[in-house]
Protein backbone atom coordinates (compact mmCIF):
# COMPACT_ATOMS: atom_id res chain seq x y z
CA UNK A 1 0.00 0.00 0.00
CA UNK A 2 0.67 3.46 -0.93
CA UNK A 3 1.99 5.91 2.39
CA UNK A 4 3.65 9.25 1.89
CA UNK A 5 4.63 12.20 3.67
CA UNK A 6 2.50 15.16 2.84
CA UNK A 7 4.10 18.68 3.52
CA UNK A 8 1.12 21.61 3.19
CA UNK A 9 2.24 24.81 3.25
CA UNK A 10 -0.17 28.00 4.89
CA UNK A 11 0.61 30.74 2.45
CA UNK A 12 -1.71 33.18 5.06
CA UNK A 13 0.19 31.88 7.68
CA UNK A 14 3.31 31.13 6.63
CA UNK A 15 3.51 28.20 8.08
CA UNK A 16 4.31 24.54 6.60
CA UNK A 17 2.92 21.35 7.92
CA UNK A 18 4.16 17.79 7.87
CA UNK A 19 1.37 15.14 7.57
CA UNK A 20 0.96 11.27 6.96
CA UNK A 21 -1.16 9.81 4.12
CA UNK A 22 -1.93 6.37 4.14
CA UNK A 23 -3.58 3.23 3.07
CA UNK A 24 -6.71 4.75 1.62
CA UNK A 25 -6.35 8.68 1.78
CA UNK A 26 -3.13 8.32 -0.18
CA UNK A 27 -4.93 6.22 -2.81
CA UNK A 28 -6.23 10.19 -3.11
CA UNK A 29 -2.77 11.33 -4.53
CA UNK A 30 -2.28 8.59 -7.14
CA UNK A 31 -3.08 9.61 -10.74
CA UNK A 32 -2.74 12.92 -9.69
CA UNK A 33 -0.26 15.69 -11.27
CA UNK A 34 1.49 18.76 -10.25
CA UNK A 35 -1.07 21.59 -10.39
CA UNK A 36 -3.92 19.22 -9.38
CA UNK A 37 -6.07 19.99 -6.98
CA UNK A 38 -6.96 17.27 -3.64
CA UNK A 39 -9.33 17.44 -1.14
CA UNK A 40 -7.35 18.34 2.28
CA UNK A 41 -9.61 15.49 3.96
CA UNK A 42 -6.81 12.78 3.29
CA UNK A 43 -4.64 14.42 5.49
CA UNK A 44 -7.27 15.83 8.56
CA UNK A 45 -7.86 18.90 7.09
CA UNK A 46 -11.60 18.50 6.19
CA UNK A 47 -12.82 21.83 4.13
CA UNK A 48 -9.75 22.64 2.95
CA UNK A 49 -8.52 22.29 -0.52
CA UNK A 50 -4.89 21.42 -1.57
CA UNK A 51 -2.81 21.83 -4.35
CA UNK A 52 0.11 19.50 -4.96
CA UNK A 53 3.24 21.39 -6.45
CA UNK A 54 5.93 19.12 -6.31
CA UNK A 55 7.24 15.80 -4.07
CA UNK A 56 10.05 13.94 -4.45
CA UNK A 57 10.97 9.61 -4.66
CA UNK A 58 12.29 7.32 -2.76
CA UNK A 59 15.94 7.95 -3.54
CA UNK A 60 15.38 12.07 -3.35
CA UNK A 61 14.75 12.73 -6.55
CA UNK A 62 12.71 14.94 -7.24
CA UNK A 63 9.11 15.85 -9.45
CA UNK A 64 9.65 17.44 -12.41
CA UNK A 65 6.31 19.76 -13.78
CA UNK A 66 7.91 19.52 -17.40
CA UNK A 67 8.37 15.53 -17.69
CA UNK A 68 4.95 13.51 -18.35
CA UNK A 69 3.71 10.42 -16.45
CA UNK A 70 5.40 9.06 -13.68
CA UNK A 71 8.79 6.81 -14.68
CA UNK A 72 12.39 8.33 -14.36
CA UNK A 73 13.65 10.06 -16.75
CA UNK A 74 17.28 12.22 -17.32
CA UNK A 75 16.94 15.90 -18.52
CA UNK A 76 19.37 18.22 -20.02
CA UNK A 77 19.09 21.02 -17.71
CA UNK A 78 20.19 24.51 -18.61
CA UNK A 79 18.68 26.92 -16.21
CA UNK A 80 17.58 26.94 -12.84
CA UNK A 81 14.77 24.80 -12.00
CA UNK A 82 13.48 22.50 -10.08
CA UNK A 83 16.69 19.43 -8.98
CA UNK A 84 19.31 21.68 -10.69
CA UNK A 85 21.28 24.72 -9.30
CA UNK A 86 23.69 25.35 -12.10
CA UNK A 87 27.39 27.11 -10.28
CA UNK A 88 27.96 29.29 -13.93
CA UNK A 89 26.62 30.99 -16.72
CA UNK A 90 26.33 28.39 -19.26
CA UNK A 91 26.64 25.40 -17.58
CA UNK A 92 24.21 22.12 -18.45
CA UNK A 93 24.32 18.98 -16.53
CA UNK A 94 21.89 15.76 -17.49
CA UNK A 95 19.81 14.97 -14.15
CA UNK A 96 17.54 12.08 -13.51
CA UNK A 97 14.14 13.64 -12.44
CA UNK A 98 10.85 11.80 -12.07
CA UNK A 99 7.42 12.59 -14.07
CA UNK A 100 5.37 14.93 -12.51
CA UNK A 101 2.67 12.24 -12.02
CA UNK A 102 2.06 11.09 -8.13
CA UNK A 103 2.79 7.53 -8.08
CA UNK A 104 3.42 4.40 -4.90
CA UNK A 105 7.47 4.95 -5.32
CA UNK A 106 6.80 9.03 -4.41
CA UNK A 107 8.06 9.14 -0.48
CA UNK A 108 7.07 13.01 -0.24
CA UNK A 109 4.23 15.11 -1.57
CA UNK A 110 4.77 18.99 -1.47
CA UNK A 111 1.40 21.18 -1.27
CA UNK A 112 -0.25 24.59 -0.85
CA UNK A 113 -3.61 25.70 0.60
CA UNK A 114 -5.79 26.99 -1.98
CA UNK A 115 -9.05 27.03 -0.18
CA UNK A 116 -9.12 27.20 3.45
CA UNK A 117 -12.30 25.93 5.48
CA UNK A 118 -14.04 26.78 8.24
CA UNK A 119 -11.45 26.17 10.65
CA UNK A 120 -7.84 27.20 11.58
CA UNK A 121 -5.67 24.55 10.78
CA UNK A 122 -4.07 24.79 13.85
CA UNK A 123 -7.40 23.64 15.45
CA UNK A 124 -7.81 21.04 13.47
CA UNK A 125 -3.99 19.44 13.81
CA UNK A 126 -4.23 19.99 17.09
CA UNK A 127 -1.02 21.57 17.43
CA UNK A 128 -2.88 24.91 19.36
CA UNK A 129 -2.17 23.76 22.61
CA UNK A 130 1.45 22.99 22.09
CA UNK A 131 2.45 26.61 21.53
CA UNK A 132 1.73 27.51 24.31
CA UNK A 133 4.27 24.97 26.38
Amino acid sequence: MASFTVVVGDPDSGSSYQLEAEEQDANRFIGKSIGEEVDGGAVGLDGYTLEITGGSDEAGRPLNPEVAGSNLQEVLMKERQTGYKPSRDGERRRITVRGREVSDVVAQINATVVESGSTDIDTLLGDGEDADE
